[in-house]
Parts: C-alpha cells; structure tokens; sequence
C-alpha cells in the first residue's frame, strides 16, 4: 500500500495566525482524506511540521494498525527547509522545532518506507489552499 501526502503550513507575520492543511492521496491519485487546523500564534516553519503530523494521524485512523508497517508514505512540501531536516541535510538547532521534528518522527513510525520531497508550491496548491482556509477560519 502506498500513499501521497501533500502538506503545507504558514502564518500571517510569521510568527502570526497560523493554519495546517494536507491532502492525503492512494496509489492511484485519489483524494481519501484531507486536514485543515488553525494554529494560532505560530511560525511558517512549525505549521509546516504541524501540517505533516496532523496527515499522519489522519492517515493512522485510515489504515489498519496491522497494516501500517507495509504502507509507504511520500510526503511532498513546498518547504525546502522541512525537507532537508527530515532527510537529514540540515540540523535541527531550535527547541520548538526539535519538539516538532519527534512529533513527526513519532507521528510516522508506525508505518513503512517514508520519503520526504520538495516540490514547488504549484505542486502543492490542495495543500496549500486548506493550510490558507485554516488561516482565515482563525483570523
């Protein structure tokens, strides 16, 4: 089994209003689920994590725990950042973002192979749209 997350997260001010949003996507292409959350008073860089950890757990309650082990997971992210954190590029040196950074790691460890890749924010858009959505239900 096989699925796509696209995340994205920002705040307005950064730090400022801040939203989540993820579309989670089968093997085929198919939207199965979506999140979208006010943050609060957030950074761009901790709702970007925020908006992976919320499509983890929403993924969780999608597929059987006994499942989860064989499910692969790709997550795309606008954020370069986020993404060279989680591959291990760049070090995480903030005590927030570490915290976030187990969250993720947490979040994730039940299932499979996951990768995580930077795409342009063109690539990102249903993401995109849900993490503004959850800005504006806040503000």
């Amino acid at each position: 089994m096989h699925f796509t997350i696209h995340a994205d997260g920002g705040a307005r001010g950064n730090p400022g209003p801040a939203g989540a949003g993820a579309m989670i996507r089968d093997e085929l292409g198919n939207s199965v689920a979506s999140v979208s959350k006010f943050l609060g008073h957030r950074t761009n860089n901790f709702a970007e994590y925020e908006a992976v950890i919320l499509a983890f757990e929403e993924l969780a309650k999608l597929v059987p725990q006994a499942k989860r082990g064989a499910t692969n997971v790709s997550v795309k992210l606008d954020s370069e950042l986020i993404v060279k954190q989680m591959n291990g590029v760049y070090k995480i040196k903030h005590p927030v973002m570490k915290a976030q950074y187990a969250r993720l790691i947490q979040a994730g460890a039940a299932f499979g192979k996951i990768t995580f890749t930077h795409v342009f924010r063109a690539e990102n858009s249903d993401a995109d749209t849900l993490a503004n959505e959850a800005m504006d239900r806040g503000e």
